[in-house]
């Protein structure tokens, strides 16, 4: 069902653990070059191209690319009032997270006459990304709208595929969540060609598209398929992204104290997002590794998802990684930087304050990660494929700008004139001291 790692009794360097661990490859570079022809395409043809490609992508040819608004508003109607309670308390324990995220605009005097200020802008307008492919994620409109309206973006475009039984609508949950979020400009757009008309804008085609289907926008986010990440990547530049998303991941650091059906549930939660999700169990305890094994069988038998995944559970991407003791194991985690991690040993949240890469973490038993994908407050929309080491998750700081702003009176330029004169001489720019000397 899973394979094994037997990292015991090894002393590893870093880049000989990354050799060692699982990964899920995601041939970007490939992808990319598939999709450029179709960025163009949007570029240069705008709903027309959008109306075919949805066509042959989905199957089906959207009538309405941008959703009325009034269907938007009827969806919340029809949907569940289990699920709409879930997601109106979802939408408040995100947004009261994110509400304290905004950093603070601050003063500094760095002399007397001399001061420098820093302020954080939003964005002007962003496009979001939902995915509806092997499943739909009203959790991610959530997400991504809540931080980017903490933010203070005040023009938010969210696009979802068009989805072949819904008459070329996006799923009806995404449509209503979006209404619970006062968004209404939503579009059944999906894959490549969604990122492109948000990157470049699109012109209409049709009467109801009006002359101009889709303005621009400043900043791109949300997860998708490799198609979606190999377009992000290719118009990055013209606009900010999140991050080139990959499979969903989930590692769990855990000893002989942990429960097996929990890690076993855990692991199998994240597989069934997709066939390259990756699922990785990391302890020092070979009689845990057994348990998890174990009720793996049992779990996936019973799972609705359970051919998808199975699949996760066997690629490549996935194992059980044993350990000599907690301390190889947090090396191990570290190294490889999970989306999502659990810590599920005694005194969890010592050993979670000292792990250095991380998409998220989720500390003892019961927080376990499906938690976090919608009602723990933190955001889903985290890095993958390692890119913990090195960048974050979705948030309030994915939507703003620090913009320095500096104010000098001229007793001040004065104290400072002949250093700036002397470095620009320096570099060999004399005309920069020139514009200092000009004023005095």
């Amino acid at each position: 069902m899973i394979s094994r790692i037997d990292l015991r009794g090894r002393t590893l360097s870093r880049r000989e653990l990354l050799d060692e661990l699982p990964r899920a490859e995601l041939d970007v570079e490939h992808a990319a070059a598939a999709v450029a022809p179709i960025l163009e395409q949007v570029r240069a043809h705008g709903a027309a191209a959008l109306r075919d490609l949805s066509e042959r992508f989905d199957g089906v040819r959207p009538v309405h690319v941008r959703v009325p608004a009034e269907v938007v508003a009827a969806a919340v109607d029809a949907l569940d009032p289990r699920v709409r309670a879930a997601l109106e308390e979802t939408i408040v324990r995100v947004r009261r997270v994110h509400a304290a995220q905004r950093p603070a605009d601050f003063t500094v005097e760095v002399a007397p006459g001399a001061q420098v200020r820093q302020r954080w802008l939003p964005v002007r307008r962003v496009g979001l990304y939902v995915p509806g492919g092997l499943a739909v994620y009203p959790s991610s409109v959530v997400m991504n709208v809540v931080a980017a309206q903490e933010a203070g973006v005040e023009s938010l475009a969210v696009v979802s595929p068009p989805q072949k039984d819904r008459d070329g609508l996006p799923d009806p949950v995404v449509l209503a969540t979006c209404a619970l979020l006062g968004v209404d400009e939503v579009y059944a757009v999906g894959g490549a060609q969604a990122v492109a008309m948000l990157a470049y804008g699109a012109a209409g085609s049709e009467d109801v598209d009006g002359e101009t289907l889709c303005e621009p926008v400043d900043v791109i986010t949300g997860p998708g398929n490799v198609y979606v990440a190999a377009a992000k990547r290719l118009v990055r530049g013209l606009v900010g992204i999140d991050a080139e998303a990959g499979p969903t991941e989930i590692a769990v650091l855990a000893d002989g104290t942990a429960d097996a059906v929990h890690v076993a549930a855990d692991l199998v939660s994240q597989a069934e997002h997709d066939p390259l999700a990756a699922a990785v169990l990391v302890t020092p305890s070979v009689e845990l590794a057994g348990a998890v094994e174990a009720k793996l069988v049992d779990r996936v038998e019973d799972t609705v998802n359970r051919e998808r995944v199975a699949s996760a559970l066997r690629g490549s991407q996935s194992a059980i990684v044993l350990v000599d003791d907690l301390e190889a194991g947090l090396a191990v985690v570290n190294a490889y930087g999970a989306e999502h991690l659990e810590i599920q040993t005694v005194d969890a949240a010592a050993w979670a304050q000292r792990v250095t890469s991380a998409g998220a973490i989720f500390v003892g038993p019961w927080s376990p990660v499906s938690l976090g994908d919608y009602m723990a407050g933190s955001n889903h929309v985290l890095p993958t494929g390692g890119c913990a080491h090195f960048a974050s998750g979705l948030g309030v700081h994915s939507f703003l700008r620090a913009v320095q702003v500096i104010e000098y009176d001229a007793d001040a330029l004065a104290v400072v004139a002949d250093r700036v004169v002397a470095l620009a001489d320096a570099e060999g720019l004399p005309a920069h001291g020139e514009a200092v000397r000009a004023r005095f």
